[in-house]
Formats: C-alpha cells, sequence, structure tokens
C-alpha cells in the first residue's frame, strides 16, 4: 500500500504538469465514456475527439442510439474504421435501453456482458465513469505495470499488478496519467527512465525497451479483405438510404467474385440487405 501510495503521488504530480491536453477527456457521462472507449478499442485516441463529439452530440444517450438507422449509423462512423464496432455499440445500446432503464451499468461483468464490450473496455468504463479501482490493461498500461513490477510475461500476473498499483481515490485520472506516461515516457522500444515520474519505484528502470516485431506486415492494405469490405461499406455509405448500389465489376485488386463473398459475408453480419448483386443500407 505504500508503495502504491508513492507511485500514485509521483505520478500525478508530473500528470499535472506534463498530462496530454486531449478533447476526449471531457467525456462526463457514462454513456459518453461508453462511445468513447468503444471508438478508441482500435483508433488512436487523438484521433477519435472530432468523431466522439459529432457522435454524441447526435445520439446522446443510449435509447436516441438504439433507434438510430444502419445508413445513419455508418455515416457517423466513416473514418474510424472495424465498423462492426458501430453496430455493436448499437446493439449495446438497445440491450442498456431494454434492461438497464437506460442507463449505463458500473459493473464490470455486467459491461462484459454487452455487445461488443470486452473486459478491457468494462474495466475503463467502471473506472473513469463511475470510479471503480479496477484497471483496464491494454497493450500500453500493461507495458508500464508489467516494467515497474517487474514481471516479465502473462496476463493474470500484469493484471493483478495493475490492480494492486491503480489509485483507490482517483482511478480515472490514474488511467489517464497511466496512458500519457506510456505514450510519452514508458515508451516501447526506448523508455526515457530518466525522466519517468515513478523510476524510483520501478524494478525495469534503465533496461532496455521491448524488442521489434519479428515479423512485420509489408503486405498492401489494399489487398486485405479489411480495405475490400471498408470500400463497399464506404459506397453504400455514400448513396441516399434505402438506394440500391449493383456490385459486378472488380473494386481494386479484388475480383468480382471476392467483391460477391464480401457481400454476402457483410450481409450476414448485419451490415447491408442483399438482392443478387445488388446491396443496400436502410
Amino acid at each position: 500500500m505504500r508503495r502504491r501510495h508513492a507511485v500514485e503521488r509521483a505520478l500525478f504530480a508530473w500528470f499535472d504538469a506534463h498530462g496530454r491536453t486531449l478533447d476526449v477527456r471531457e467525456a462526463e457521462t457514462p454513456w459518453e465514456i461508453l462511445v468513447l472507449e468503444v471508438m478508441s478499442q482500435q483508433t488512436q485516441i487523438d484521433r477519435v475527439g472530432p468523431y466522439w463529439r459529432a457522435f454524441v452530440g447526435r445520439w446522446p444517450t443510449p435509447a436516441a442510439l438504439a433507434g438510430a438507422s444502419t445508413h445513419d449509423l455508418l455515416g457517423a462512423w466513416a473514418g474510424l474504421g472495424y465498423n462492426r464496432r458501430a453496430l455493436a455499440l448499437r446493439e449495446a445500446a438497445r440491450v442498456i435501453a431494454r434492461d438497464h432503464g437506460g442507463e449505463v451499468p458500473d459493473d464490470p461483468a455486467v459491461l462484459t456482458a454487452l455487445p461488443g464490450i470486452g473486459p478491457y473496455t468494462a474495466r475503463a468504463v467502471a473506472a473513469t465513469a463511475f470510479g471503480r479501482p479496477v484497471a483496464p490493461v491494454d497493450v500500453n498500461v500493461g507495458r508500464v505495470v508489467r516494467r515497474i513490477a517487474g514481471i516479465d510475461r502473462g496476463r493474470p500476473a500484469i493484471q493483478a499488478a495493475a490492480d494492486d498499483l491503480i489509485s483507490r481515490d482517483d482511478p480515472r485520472r490514474w488511467v489517464s496519467a497511466v496512458m500519457d506516461l506510456a505514450a510519452t515516457i514508458c515508451t516501447r522500444r526506448e523508455p526515457r527512465c530518466g525522466d519517468c515520474p515513478v523510476a524510483d519505484w520501478c524494478a525495469s528502470r534503465g533496461t532496455a525497451g521491448d524488442a521489434p516485431d519479428a515479423t512485420p506486415n509489408s503486405g498492401r492494405f489494399e489487398s486485405t479483405n479489411r480495405w475490400l469490405r471498408g470500400r463497399i461499406v464506404a459506397r453504400l455509405r455514400e448513396a441516399a438510404p434505402g438506394a440500391w448500389v449493383t456490385f459486378r465489376r472488380p473494386i481494386g485488386p479484388h475480383p468480382a467474385d471476392r467483391v460477391a463473398a464480401a457481400l454476402v459475408a457483410l450481409a450476414g453480419e448485419g451490415f447491408l440487405e442483399l438482392d443478387g448483386s445488388r446491396a443496400r443500407i436502410r
């Protein structure tokens, strides 16, 4: 406990002086925070701000989003990528409106049961929206905690160490501070231990950064199924709501049969309606 308090004091003093200014840190309500966490699952936090602000301005409550059309929803999500997150967020909003009186639940276990909400997002919402001392551990928080605790590997051990370190008085501030420390000081390849506010309590102080990936991804993004799905959704999003769009030709390097297969998969996931080679979003 004494170590946790010492780390917390040093971390918070550093954060007050050097923390990043991010629009998304203006999120106040549990719903605003839930939307933010879903958007930032696979998108850099400094890119999320304008999308998040517009989204919660348009759908300020779970009940409001629950009735959104797929066309409007995907239009608002354009630019964030990983469109499945948008559909899952709407499903989560429907569950919240139906089963939780329109209020985002505060229990991590209940949050995890919502569509599209995994353990990290559930803990992030519980900590930042409700002040629960449960640490959300992603790759960045995990790196800082792993180094402080001197843990080589093992997610359960890292999670336990994070739960031991997180502030009991201000979990939200702790999460933001550790995120900023990971982004600016305790970086993956070249940690700046000499500038770190918690170096005196870090078991890994002065050691080298993490090794680079052994097999970097050198493939062209345009050749991936993710790129193809994104182009299909973009075309449908540009059409009027309910208007049919015909797909008979290749898209980029993808032949017509792969386009057809992607359309079938997207229809099965609820993104669109399919009629032969025609598709639309309502």
